[in-house]
């Protein structure tokens, strides 16, 4: 790999604490009753995002449910649209490094047809390396989780997909310790440029989960956003019970 800045990623080691019940508080605005109606035996995604380290993947993983990792969705470390950084590295935490039109079309898939191919990519190579087919076996909802991923929440509201986003909030020195961990465990850049990068994200890490907000995020720590996901999860599950009822 470059020169480029280490790309961001969430930790996979599942926690094992309880989630709590769901919060009242809203997420997204639903889709009109005659748009829902339309798309009622499709599949609904959850959008989870949140600063990188912030436990997204762990959260993903402990759901219970299907995943769909955005940040396979990455472009390749040749590509002539990546945004560059003020020193010409590539700037991996900018949304631009991200295909944004190749996730939505694999979130809308999986949502009408409960089946997608969805890339591979290598981290460290900044490539794909192939791709594998990935199937939701009939659960009505799923999670897409990434970085990037309240950058599509209007997309996915706009075509009826979206069950809800989610951003991931927590302490900026505990997101700052548990990234540098990750990143150093998995050789992503040398230790000084890990520290320096993970410092900077570390001090814009209120503005980066405010800038998911106003992208219809809602805001919360782990154990509120697993209530919320496990809310869904049996609102939609007793929905599709009362569809095959009839």
């Amino acid at each position: 790999m470059t020169s480029s800045a280490a790309r961001p990623d969430c930790d996979r080691t599942p926690a094992d604490r309880t989630a709590p019940a769901p919060s009242p508080a809203p997420g997204p605005a639903p889709a009109p009753a005659a748009e829902r109606a339309r798309v009622r035996a499709r599949a609904r995604v959850v959008l989870l995002t949140g600063p990188s380290g912030s436990g997204k993947t762990r959260l993903a993983a402990r759901a219970g449910l299907p995943v769909l990792r955005l940040d396979d969705f990455y472009k390749e470390g040749g590509d002539p649209t990546l945004p560059q950084l003020p020193g010409g590295a590539t700037d991996w935490d900018a949304p631009g490094s991200w295909d944004a039109d190749a996730a939505v079309a694999a979130v809308r898939e999986l949502c009408e047809h409960g089946r997608t191919t969805v890339p591979l990519y290598d981290i460290a190579a900044s490539a794909r390396t192939g791709e594998e087919a990935l199937t939701l076996g009939g659960a009505p909802l799923f999670v897409a989780e990434g970085i990037f991923a309240a950058d599509i929440a209007a997309r996915c509201a706009e075509l009826s997909l979206l069950a809800d986003a989610i951003c991931l909030r927590g302490r900026p020195l505990t997101t700052f310790r548990r990234r540098l961990l990750r990143d150093v465990r998995e050789g992503r850049k040398s230790v000084p440029f890990l520290v320096r990068r993970g410092w900077g994200l570390m001090r814009s890490e209120g503005a980066i989960v405010a800038r998911h907000t106003t992208l219809g995020a809602y805001p919360c720590a782990r154990d509120e956003a697993l209530g919320r996901i496990a809310g869904l999860h049996e609102r939609e599950r007793a929905e599709a019970g009362v569809r095959g009822g009839h």
